[in-house]
């Protein structure tokens, strides 16, 4: 018998990986010599990156970045090299399993826009970007702060990074966008 497992993660408690060999374990127990074959699915948040690097053979690379409530974070995407592109998930700059503060007023998506910085700086021009799992409601503001975008409220001061600047914001320039 030939078995092939692919099941999401449970978020914050088994990446797809983990539950993907409890089943293969329950299998193995009820049939020793059944042939067994795991591989990651994600749905766009936790576990996407990953399951495309292993499913598209690509490479991960490591980046420090602004995590949803300010605070550095390790974070990463992956490279494929034959397409140039980078494939990445905000989960993992801005996820909800971060942190246990849980206020999507204040969280922001900076560290996702400092993900793409990132490549963008490697010459990566493609992106393949899964939104899950994210601990943020800003609408991309402090992603597009990151990239170079600037949002003014009605004294012409920074609005801010989260949602709760989305309603401040009266302006927005884009004279140091990234081109």
């Amino acid at each position: 018998m030939k078995v092939v497992v692919a099941v999401d993660s449970f978020k914050g408690s088994m990446t797809s990986m983990e539950a993907g060999m409890a089943v293969k374990a329950g299998i193995l127990a009820a049939k020793k010599d059944a042939e067994v074959i795991v591989k990651p699915l994600a749905d766009g948040g936790e576990g996407t990156t990953d399951a495309l690097i292993e499913g598209l053979k690509g490479e991960r690379v490591d980046v420090t970045v602004t995590g949803p409530y300010h605070e550095p974070v390790q974070a990463y995407y992956g490279y494929l090299r034959e397409s140039n592109t980078a494939v990445m998930e905000m989960a993992t700059a801005a996820g909800i399993t971060l942190s246990d503060k849980k206020d999507p007023m204040t969280a922001t998506t900076c560290g996702v826009g400092e993900l793409i910085l990132h490549a963008i700086s490697r010459g990566i021009r493609n992106f393949i970007i899964g939104i899950g799992g994210s601990a943020t409601n800003d609408g991309g503001i402090g992603m597009l702060t990151a990239l170079g975008y600037e949002f003014l409220d009605e004294d012409g001061e920074p609005a801010g990074i989260g949602a709760d600047a989305l309603g401040k914001v009266v302006e927005i320039r884009t004279a140091n966008v990234l081109p």
